[in-house]
């Protein structure tokens, strides 16, 4: 405890010295002055980590809450971790999950955030000095980081005039395809930019593909077709950086396929729904919803039979057992939030990984 408290009065005369008034800059307006002085000097830029795991394996660090201390901090980096082998610090605040920015997040919800990303996430994080240099500046922390740096994910269903997007790419370069999009088409009305780099095809990487095998590719897709698509900003973003773009970052908000919140209130007959254990489609164990009674808050919040259950009042429950989640639905004795997805959501979540 006493070299932690040493620790921590160190980066405190660290980050004093660095207010330290400079009278040379000009004495009439010394608030202008400091602020020139202190600006920039020093301030360290975020940086950006993608962090890619096996299943079985951690990130390799945690996040923490802790008094007197803003922000969410990473601490507990392992040693040989993969987050320490991507050059993530102890201190370093988190600013970004999957570019969402969660500085100003509940604490919760951003752990949450990381779990529900699954095996690769993008995290962009300040050094712990720089983070309380900007605080005490009262910068606004988000517009030091690029406004948008995520790739789409698009669900386009042809018209009679076909899906509304070519494709085009460097003659006899493999996996590089640009998009033109036709105003008011389907694939713009999906989301598709124009100009959009094609990064994956219905869950699959365009990486190796020639034309011709796009092409084919387009065919077997029949009349409906799912893009991961980034503008030329953010795959430039990525590909500066030597990141590899991976679904888990997309914005899915143009997808029609979507997880619905219900909120129940407890009656006097119960909630009006059952619980069953079974195997979901990636052959993992999950629960779903079932017997769904006519006119109970279990419907009328908009619940229906074969939902499966994500997650419960905001926490994760996949892998969860059935016994532990029956008791994380009665933790709270009249209401409940579940987050539910239909089946033909959830397939579709699998089908593009």
């Amino acid at each position: 405890a006493a070299m932690k408290q040493t620790k921590g009065l160190e980066g405190d005369k660290k980050s004093i010295i660095k207010f330290e008034f400079n009278p040379k800059v000009g004495i009439d307006n010394p608030a202008l002055s400091l602020a020139e002085d202190t600006d920039d000097e020093g301030m360290g830029e975020p940086r950006f980590y993608l962090l890619s795991k096996g299943s079985a394996e951690t990130f390799g660090f945690c996040l923490h809450e802790e008094l007197g201390c803003q922000g969410h901090i990473v601490r507990q980096v392992e040693l040989g971790g993969l987050a320490q082998r991507r050059g993530l610090q102890d201190g370093d605040r988190l600013l970004q999950v999957n570019g969402h920015f969660v500085d100003d997040m509940d604490h919760c919800r951003v752990v949450q955030k990381i779990k529900a990303s699954g095996n690769h996430v993008l995290l962009a994080v300040l050094d712990g000095d720089s983070y309380k240099a900007a605080k005490a500046l009262g910068r606004d922390l988000s517009e030091m980081l690029p406004a948008d740096i995520r790739p789409r994910l698009c669900h386009i269903v042809q018209d009679r005039n076909g899906f509304g997007f070519s494709v085009s790419g460097p003659e006899g370069m493999k996996g590089t395809f640009q998009l033109s999009v036709q105003q008011g088409g389907p694939a713009e009305r999906a989301g598709v930019l124009p100009g959009s780099w094609l990064l994956e095809l219905n869950g699959a990487s365009v990486r190796s593909y020639s034309q011709a095998q796009l092409t084919k590719k387009l065919k077997q897709s029949g009349s409906k077709v799912t893009l991961l698509v980034a503008s030329s900003a953010v795959e430039e973003f990525y590909r500066l950086r030597g990141l590899q773009v991976t679904v888990a970052m997309a914005d899915t908000s143009w997808l029609p396929f979507k997880a619905r919140e219900l909120h129940l209130v407890k009656g006097p007959a119960g909630y009006g729904f059952l619980l069953k254990e079974d195997d979901c489609i990636s052959g993992a164990t999950g629960q779903f919803l079932w017997d769904v009674d006519a006119g109970l808050p279990a419907q009328q919040a908009g619940m229906k039979e074969g939902d499966r259950l994500l997650a419960v009042n905001g926490e994760n429950i996949e892998g969860l057992d059935h016994h532990q989640t029956v008791l994380r639905i009665r933790a709270h004795d009249e209401q409940v939030t579940l987050l539910v997805i239909d089946p033909a959501g959830d397939r579709f979540y699998h089908s593009v990984g």
